[in-house]
C-alpha cells in the first residue's frame, strides 16, 4: 500500500484511466462476435439491460464527483458497446 501513497494525483488518475480503458474493452469481443456472425441468440437481454442501467447510474455518479474522468470514460464506452449489442440483438433476431 505504501506504493500508492507515493504516487501523485496525476499518476493515480492515469492508473484510473488505464483501468477504465481495460474495463471498457471487455465488451469488444462480444460485440465483434455478434457483428461477425450476425448471431446474438446466446446473449441475455437481461444482462444487456442491467449493464445499460448500471452504466447510466455510474455516469451520473462520475459527473457528480471531482476528477470523475476515468469513471465517465469507462462507462461511456461500456454504455456505447452495450447499446450496440442491444441493437444487434434486435436486428439480428429478425433475420
Amino acid at each position: 500500500m505504501t506504493f500508492l501513497f507515493n504516487l501523485t494525483s496525476k499518476e493515480i488518475e492515469l492508473i484510473g484511466y488505464i483501468g477504465s480503458f481495460l474495463t471498457s474493452i471487455t465488451f469488444l469481443p462480444q460485440v465483434y462476435q455478434a457483428w461477425k456472425t450476425k448471431s446474438v441468440g446466446d446473449v441475455s437481454i437481461w444482462m444487456i439491460a442491467i449493464v445499460i442501467i448500471s452504466t447510466i447510474i455510474w455516469l451520473i455518479y462520475g459527473f457528480g464527483i471531482p476528477n470523475g474522468g476515468p469513471v465517465i470514460v469507462a462507462n461511456f464506452v461500456v454504455l456505447s458497446l452495450s447499446l450496440l449489442l442491444l441493437y444487434f440483438k434486435i436486428i439480428f433476431k429478425k433475420q
